[in-house]
């Protein structure tokens, strides 16, 4: 087939390309930055080996300390691949959080206490930044789509965008508190700690989910870091261009 032969794209197929980059840019924006299928692996294995340990024996120090252990492996295996280390050390964080409450206390729900609070603080979060004109799954995203804090005065269509998703995070998570509260006072530890690995991934997945279709209908972000570049280009063109100039009073002027 020659060129001549080759179709011409049409303005609906350029659009269908560009739609169809946008999405995969957010999907690959997103999976980086909650730490895609490995990160989620992270986040519930010590509290189901937390858990499982604690059904099976309801020794709470071996539990705690079978779940302090293994957050400790997985941050070390990051350390040995040299991979980014940011969800795990998280995890451990959350971990250490819980085994020194669950310890200091001698119930063993206080493992979960910790975790639970954050998910109240963040979910109260997500609601607060938004109602103030700062979502903050855009100061999250905004720095991994290489458009910092753009999209709050540059770009108003991913600024709605990112308040939807911060909505939906919000909502999800106070949701997923409503829930786990009630089960902390009422319930017994092994099913606190059943429902809360239960409730672990298919809540973030939706969260992720929603983000997703938000953002791959905005506008698609303004690189500030490329603005910076073929500004910082243009100066030294500038510069070079003057140094090369001839002087006006030289002989060549």
């Amino acid at each position: 087939m020659t060129s001549l032969d080759k179709p011409t794209p049409t303005s609906s197929d350029q659009d269908a390309q560009g739609a169809h980059d946008t999405k995969a840019v957010t999907e690959a924006a997103l999976f980086d930055a909650f730490g895609g299928v490995r990160g989620m692996v992270e986040t519930v294995l010590p509290g189901l080996l937390f858990v499982t340990i604690y059904t099976i024996n309801k020794d709470l120090h071996l539990s705690a300390i079978a779940a302090l252990a293994v957050s400790l492996l997985l941050v070390a295996v990051r350390l040995v691949r040299r991979d980014t280390v940011k969800h795990a050390f998280s995890g451990v964080f959350g971990v250490a959080f819980g085994v020194v409450f669950a310890m200091m206390t001698g119930n063993a729900k206080d493992f979960y206490l910790p975790g639970m609070l954050y998910t109240l603080g963040l979910g109260v979060a997500y609601i607060a930044t938004t109602l103030a004109g700062v979502p903050l799954i855009g100061l999250i995203l905004g720095p991994v789509f290489k458009e910092n804090l753009s999209w709050r005065t540059r770009n108003p269509g991913r600024k709605k965008a990112y308040a939807k998703a911060s909505w939906a995070w919000g909502l999800i998570l106070l949701a997923k508190c409503a829930i786990l509260f009630p089960l902390y006072w009422w319930a017994d530890t092994t099913q606190l700690g059943w429902v809360l690995i239960a409730l672990k991934i298919p809540p973030f997945l939706l969260a992720v989910y929603l983000t997703w279709v938000f953002l791959a209908k905005a506008p698609p972000p303004i690189d500030v870091f490329a603005e910076m570049e073929a500004e910082e280009a243009a100066e030294k063109a500038r510069k070079a261009a003057a140094a090369t100039a001839p002087h006006p009073h030289s002989p060549e002027a």
